[in-house]
């Protein structure tokens, strides 16, 4: 049994074979799939989901920084409003991102570090989204981060020595299909930390894995993360499911 801890498999790239690509990664030994929120546009798409699937999929609430501008506050009440109406399973995905730009760059840190209080007064993990901002983001979590904070760096692609400050923090490291990357130094970098500090996840539609790069991600192909893992640390691909599937349980409480 695998757990793909991040996808957005709620997505409009999704629309024409939702049901048949769950169904392919029911097949493929996926059996449960974290799906992250971007913002108040897709909060009603991922729930209808969630409540359609409900023991294969698991809401997180949240603002995405890509999704932080002039109205945040307006979108950081909606996040507060779903929080106190109904279950979720994490405050995500949330974060810092300076890939495209640093215009809102005090938003989002107000952002991400309001987000984070609301985890720790609700007792949920967080997952974080970093681009291009690791100090920034790191530095956030480490003021906060008073023994109750938990959660995964999502889509993680450090340096090794940015890994072990994630371990040290006390969270996880979400690997996906970076790994496979022939011209990612990703392999090195996990080859650095233990397994036991490491969650699978797929960030469907994007990121897709060799043998599937450049098509449309899926949580079906979680598996092809899997195989490389057992690859890099010697292991059987059901040992690396069993510690994989552990972390995710303990972390999302599912």
């Amino acid at each position: 049994m695998l757990i793909d801890t991040h996808s957005h498999i709620y997505s409009e790239e999704f629309i024409h074979d939702r049901d048949e690509a769950l169904q392919r990664a029911y097949d493929n030994g996926i059996k449960k799939i974290i799906l992250p929120n971007i913002d108040s546009g897709s909060i009603k798409h991922m729930l209808d989901l969630s409540d359609a699937y409900p023991h294969l999929c698991y809401p997180l609430i949240g603002l995405h920084p890509t999704s932080v501008d002039e109205d945040y506050k307006e979108e950081l009440e909606a996040v507060e409003y779903w929080l106190n109406k109904r279950k979720f399973y994490g405050i995500g995905e949330i974060g810092i991102d300076l890939y495209w730009e640093r215009k809102f760059i005090d938003e989002q840190k107000d952002a991400f570090r309001h987000q984070i209080r609301l985890a720790k007064s609700h007792n949920l993990p967080i997952v974080i989204h970093v681009r291009n901002s690791f100090e920034e983001t790191y530095q956030i979590v480490k003021e906060e981060q008073d023994g109750s904070l938990r959660g995964t760096f999502h889509c993680f692609s450090g340096s090794a020595a940015e890994a072990q400050k994630v371990v040290d923090l006390g969270f996880f490291l979400g690997i996906g299909g970076v790994l496979t990357f022939k011209n990612s130094n990703l392999e090195e970098v996990v080859s650095s930390v233990k397994v036991d500090n490491l969650l699978l996840e797929t960030d469907a539609p994007y990121l897709a894995p060799v043998p599937k790069r450049g098509k449309r991600n899926e949580s079906s192909y979680l598996v092809y993360i899997a195989q490389k893992l057992a690859e890099i640390y010697n292991i059987s691909v059901t040992r690396v499911a069993e510690i994989t599937t552990t972390n995710a349980r303990g972390l999302f409480e599912i």
